[in-house]
């Protein structure tokens, strides 16, 4: 094995809605769909949705697929070009339905950050070098 990431899956119950804040708030194109999941688009990792349901399905039920998440799963963090293109991306995202949760600062890192959140409540960033 290599020590390399090549999917991310984002595990739901609700792929339509998943699905649709992915595809129509974050811009990602739709790869590959059928039932329960969904590919998108992405140079570099893949990304992707998946129900609870089938993941544990095609594992032969192992693990703790089927149980909902507690608290923050997973961040994906979206780069920009700069401090201005994070602040109007975030009120873009916010205008089309992403819930708001930190409006763009500078970190005591130095990049310029933001962060909101999809349906199911889990927070991503957008920032700036």
């Amino acid at each position: 094995m290599k020590a390399r990431l090549a999917l991310v899956t984002v595990l739901t119950d609700d792929v339509a809605t998943m699905k649709q804040f992915y595809r129509d708030v974050l811009g990602f194109a739709i790869r590959s769909e059928a039932d329960g999941y969904v590919e998108f688009v992405n140079d570099g990792v893949r990304l992707a949705i998946c129900t609870r349901q089938v993941m544990a399905d095609i594992t032969g039920g192992h693990g703790s697929f089927t149980t909902g998440k507690k608290g923050q799963a997973f961040e994906l963090a979206f780069p920009c070009e700069s401090a201005q293109e994070v602040e109007r991306s975030y009120n873009d995202l916010v205008a089309k339905g992403a819930i708001p949760v930190k409006a763009p600062a500078t970190m005591p890192w130095g990049q310029t950050t933001a962060f909101f959140a999809d349906p199911e409540g889990n927070i991503h960033e957008i920032f700036a070098d």
